[in-house]
């Protein structure tokens, strides 16, 4: 029984010592300080706004660059944190004054950030959407995540007496700045995909750094404002849940959109790199489209032309087998370049033809040079065995006959091979040691070639001699 207790009590100490590794009452200032901090980064006047302004620019100019470097000191700069991480207070101790004051700062911020880098978008030469500038338009539920998880970093992070580095780690992870700009480009452009993609994408961020905010706040039990009214304040609740709701809703969808592109755009470049192989046509560029449930590959093949009916119809059950039933398959043979396209896509493929041809031709060539090289042994074999025997006839008076080869000889265990330099001589008299070592060493040198082996009256060997032909 006692041991029973002993585990009991053990069990119970070791569970309370690991919970208060995630202890944070003794770490956290006054709700006094905390509130003091917060609200003093709600407004934008002076300073916080002029710094706002230029982390726009410097934004922009990341985006329009495609510079990472620059996009990451502008989250740094940037304020926009502040009347979020504001509203999230308010909402938390019902204050709605600070609430509304916050609601207030962040549309003026919102608005001035789309108005300044469509302005810098308006005057800026280049307007050639850069893959970081794409990559701020196809918000999903993992950015609910990121924001919500950043955003308890957040208020964690203020409300701890050892702040450390946090904040600039959740204005880069975020992400608040860049999507504002990408709004602003597609504004300048008129381009509404851009616009409602990257708008979408910060708001998404920013209602779950609130909703991060607010949960803090209330596991840190802070004090609710002395007047405070019930009615409205379950009118926020409602208001801030359904917000949530939505914001949720749209993300999943748009996440298992997103999901269901990669996997289709993945089986659909396994399905053109392994299946469309044929001996004599390659292909010469590939397109996957995914668009509104619709999915469609077009493949451009060069090279030998296939029966377009029978190579339709292999393909595409071939493409039931790996999962791509109910694709368009558009299948072009051939190659043309008209004299007056200037479509990206007929650059691409203009690039594609010439690098397939330099790639072609290179293959050839190493054919051609490896062919050459056995030509050239094969043709210096044959010219000594003729060249040489006058010689042999002087130094070696016994030999009749003498063959010239290089052979491949391979094991059929091991499967492996080597080649090797052969000589093959007719002397009915035999040759002695001395004489073996002196005709290897003589044709070493003679032929160039290290490690001559030599074979003296193979039998059933067709000899010259033996067929009345003369030497």
């Amino acid at each position: 029984m006692d041991s029973k207790v002993n585990i009991k009590d053990r069990w119970r100490s070791f569970i309370s010592e690991l919970l208060s590794y995630f202890n944070i009452s003794e770490d956290l200032e006054s709700q006094a300080e905390v509130e003091a901090s917060i609200r003093s980064g709600v407004s934008f006047k002076g300073s916080q706004l002029l710094t706002l302004i230029f982390a726009i620019f410097i934004a922009s100019l990341g985006l329009n660059t495609d510079s990472i470097p620059v996009i990451i000191g502008a989250m740094l700069i940037s304020p926009l944190m502040g009347p979020i991480i504001g509203m999230g207070l308010g909402i938390g101790i019902q204050d709605y004054e600070l609430l509304k004051r916050g609601l207030k700062n962040i549309i003026a911020a919102v608005l001035g950030s789309l108005l300044t880098s469509a302005l810098y978008f308006l005057i800026s030469p280049q307007y050639e959407g850069a893959s970081q500038l794409l990559a701020r338009t196809s918000p999903s539920i993992y950015d609910v995540f990121v924001a919500l998880f950043g955003g308890a970093a957040g208020i964690l992070s203020i409300a701890a007496k050892n702040k450390g580095q946090v904040l600039p780690g959740v204005a880069i992870a975020t992400s608040l700045m860049p999507p504002l700009c990408t709004a602003g480009y597609g504004l300048a452009t008129w381009q509404m995909h851009f616009f409602f993609g990257a708008l979408y994408l910060f708001f998404t961020n920013m209602v779950f750094i609130l909703v991060a905010t607010w949960l803090g706040v209330k596991m840190f039990r802070f004090k609710c404002v002395v007047y405070q009214n019930a009615g409205r304040a379950k009118r926020v609740k409602y208001i801030v849940y359904s917000v949530v709701g939505a914001t949720i809703c749209v993300s999943t969808y748009l996440t298992v959109i997103m999901l269901q592109k990669n996997i289709f755009l993945d089986k659909a470049q396994y399905f053109v790199e392994n299946e469309m192989v044929f001996p004599n046509t390659q292909v010469l560029n590939h397109k996957e489209t995914f668009e509104r449930g619709k999915r469609i590959i077009d493949v451009t093949l060069i090279g030998e032309a296939l029966p377009k009916d029978s190579l339709q119809l292999a393909m595409m059950n071939k493409l039931d087998s790996v999962g791509l039933s109910g694709t368009t398959l558009n299948i072009r043979q051939g190659f043309s370049v008209t004299s007056n396209s200037n479509s990206g896509d007929d650059y691409k493929s203009n690039d594609k033809f010439y690098e397939l041809m330099q790639n072609e031709i290179a293959n050839k060539q190493s054919v051609i040079d490896s062919l050459r090289m056995l030509l050239a042994v094969h043709n210096q074999y044959s010219k000594e065995s003729v060249s040489v025997s006058p010689e042999i006839k002087v130094l070696f008076p016994s030999i009749k006959d003498i063959a010239l080869s290089q052979i491949v000889a391979a094991s059929v265990e091991t499967s492996a091979s080597d080649t090797v330099n052969m000589i093959f001589v007719n002397s009915p008299s035999g040759l002695t040691a001395s004489e073996r070592n002196k005709l290897i060493q003589y044709m070493e040198v003679r032929l160039g070639k290290k490690n001559i082996h030599l074979t003296v009256n193979p039998s059933s060997f067709p000899w010259p001699s033996k067929s009345g032909k003369t030497l």
